[in-house]
């Protein structure tokens, strides 16, 4: 079976639905997930980083909280948390109530915290610093995200090394020559005629021609993450992409982001069980845009996100891949330090990144901004945004920093 006789057969078997979207990329089914992938299989020394992107501008200083710090008290009035409201950390700080989750990460030294990250020059606008922070140039526009950029170096012009789960490929997963791949959720069953006929077919010999051998193995990978997420109910759940009702109390404007992270973080799960050989995955969360009635409304969606990332860890960390897991949570922006009238906040600068799981070294990284010595009524920049990923890429995706970040290549201890 040469290829193209491969790629007749899963198309006409109904299993490779995937959509061509722009920039060569392609977007498939969570069960078409390998009709065209890679064909080795998943590298058990491998990490794997998962990036989960907070659309609208989080809060940093209701997130990461200085209730300690009297000058806090000052600035936010009622949208401000009494010192024994949070979940301590230490030097003054702590996590928002809603976060018990990440606090029993801290206290298991699983969870990093890097203060004051966010580029040079910050800019005020979600399109441009969401631009910059996709494709980790502040100096000017570029045409390829950094994970498209380490897809061109690593990833063997392999799609499916990396992964975005939703319907749209963000541009941090466009390179130059290679694009990531864009996996829905849901998807049809393979039916089980064709997955007899894949289980037949995926039996070569071991002298046979090359690409019929990776052809073989295709359908072998084809039958085992099918059987993985055929019959899992959270495969049907609301696409994350479909706008919400409004009487689900997200006040917060999403500026690009999705919800449900729980089915999108499900979706990485069952492919990490499986052995999939994609070894970054973009997942996001909207609604931070709080500009009105932030309290209620950031509380809520920092319970989900807590919720989501604690049960994700928890459920992964009982395979050795899923041991290697990485995740980091950033968003384009912070907020102003001060209160506005609508007791919300406006668009900031620096906020918390924070870096998650059993490789990572816990603690705080990157100096707290100071609240009495702003820039323009904004947080100073502490930390950039550029060590955050040199450091991921060289302590999860094994790539030299320089390589896909125009040669910075200052790294953090947090891995």
């Amino acid at each position: 079976m040469d290829t193209w006789s491969r790629r007749k057969f899963l198309t006409t078997s109904g299993v490779a639905g995937g959509v061509a979207l722009a920039g060569g990329a392609t977007a498939w089914g969570v069960n078409e997930w390998l009709a065209t992938g890679s064909s080795s299989g998943g590298d058990s020394d491998a990490s794997t980083l998962v990036l989960v992107t907070l659309y609208g501008g989080n809060d940093g200083l209701n997130t990461l909280v200085p209730a300690a710090d009297p000058h806090y008290r000052d600035l936010r009035g009622a949208l401000a948390y009494e010192e024994d409201e949070v979940l301590p950390l230490g030097e003054g700080l702590g996590l928002n109530p809603g976060m018990k989750g990440l606090k029993k990460l801290w206290d298991d030294k699983r969870l990093a915290v890097l203060r004051g990250v966010s580029y040079p020059k910050p800019d005020h606008s979600h399109f441009r610093s969401m631009a910059i922070w996709q494709t980790a140039s502040p100096t000017g526009p570029v045409p390829s995200g950094w994970l498209g950029r380490w897809l061109d170096h690593e990833g063997g012009g392999d799609p499916l090394k990396a992964v975005s789960v939703g319907a749209t490929l963000p541009p941090l997963m466009a390179g130059e020559t290679t694009a990531g791949a864009a996996v829905r959720l849901g998807g049809k069953k393979l039916p089980d005629a064709w997955r007899r006929a894949c289980t037949e077919l995926a039996h070569v010999d071991e002298d046979a021609h090359p690409l019929l051998r990776r052809a073989g193995t295709s359908l072998a990978e084809l039958t085992k993450v099918s059987a993985a997420f055929d019959g899992n109910a959270k495969t049907d759940r609301e696409d994350p992409n479909e706008p919400r009702d409004e009487d689900e109390g997200n006040e917060g404007a999403s500026a690009g982001g999705q919800g449900e992270l729980g089915a999108q973080l499900d979706v990485v799960a069952r492919a990490i069980e499986a052995g999939v050989s994609t070894r970054a995955y973009s997942v996001s969360l909207g609604g931070f845009d709080t500009h009105a009635n932030e309290k209620a409304t950031q509380s809520r969606l920092l319970g989900q996100l807590d919720k989501d990332l604690t049960a994700f860890l928890e459920r992964v960390r009982r395979t050795e891949a899923g041991r290697k897991v990485v995740v980091a949570v950033y968003s384009e922006f912070g907020r102003r330090p001060k209160a506005n009238a609508n007791q919300g906040t406006d668009h900031g600068t620096a906020g918390p990144v924070f870096v998650l799981g059993d490789p990572v070294r816990g603690g705080f990284y990157g100096d707290q901004p100071s609240l009495t010595d702003l820039t323009d009524d904004d947080l100073r920049v502490t930390t950039d945004f550029r060590d955050v990923y040199a450091t991921l890429l060289q302590g999860v995706l094994d790539t030299e920093p320089g390589k896909v970040l125009d040669g910075h290549d200052t790294t953090l201890a947090f891995l």
